[in-house]
């Protein structure tokens, strides 16, 4: 079951429009303090640009929502990037547009369109994941059933993570919740019963389009 869009990844990128250079920095952050430090470094950086303008959504279902126009116009920067990212079902994420004016002025609907444009922009270097419900099985198996294992054609999909290889080898594999009894008896048929399970626990992963 999908929970909720996120970024995947640390990014920036640059546009010019109307001769004004806007830096969108985006990140993402499960917390306020994640974010405001990820703020504070931005503006750190580019402490002699014209603005630098924040946002923040945090939350699975997006409880905490924030931003400020840094002295654009009411309105016309950092509130329409938190409207963006909730109408694009984004959150624990952190956006931050900086702005070096060109001299030219955008009026209203251009500044609401730049710093939008540019923060999705941002998003789209990033990169969107979706992040899901999956069941999660940690495994204790010998060599030969983890090589049947991996070779298996699974006809849902299944990830094995976390790998260990000592004695024998212990490595969870994630699925569905609805594929999980399948899974199980996949793995059991293979080791002829003696696959042992350590834990099972259903969790969040993320996922990348």
């Amino acid at each position: 079951m999908k929970l909720y869009s996120t970024v995947a990844e640390e990014a920036s990128c640059e546009q010019t429009i109307e001769r004004s250079r806007f830096i969108a920095y985006v990140k993402p952050a499960e917390t306020k303090e994640e974010a405001d430090a990820f703020i504070a470094s931005v503006r750190k950086k580019h402490k002699d640009a014209t603005h630098n303008v924040p946002a923040m959504v945090i939350g699975d279902k997006f409880q905490l929502q924030w931003a400020s126009d840094d002295g654009e116009p009411q309105g016309t920067s950092g509130a329409p990037i938190v409207q963006m990212l909730v109408q694009e079902g984004i959150t624990n994420v952190c956006v931050v547009v900086t702005r070096y004016f060109g001299g030219i002025k955008l009026g209203t609907g251009g500044l609401v369109r730049a710093y939008t444009s540019s923060a999705k922009l941002g998003l789209a270097a990033a990169g969107i994941c979706d992040v899901v419900e999956m069941q999660a099985v940690t495994y204790r198996v010998d060599y030969a059933v983890f090589n049947k294992i991996q070779n298996f054609l699974f006809t849902f999909e299944v990830n094995f993570d976390n790998i260990f290889y000592a004695d024998a080898v212990t490595f969870d594999a994630v699925t569905d919740p609805s594929h999980a009894g399948a899974l199980k008896d996949v793995i059991t048929g293979l080791s002829s019963g003696r696959a042992e399970i350590l834990r099972e626990q259903i969790s969040p992963h993320q996922i990348r389009k």
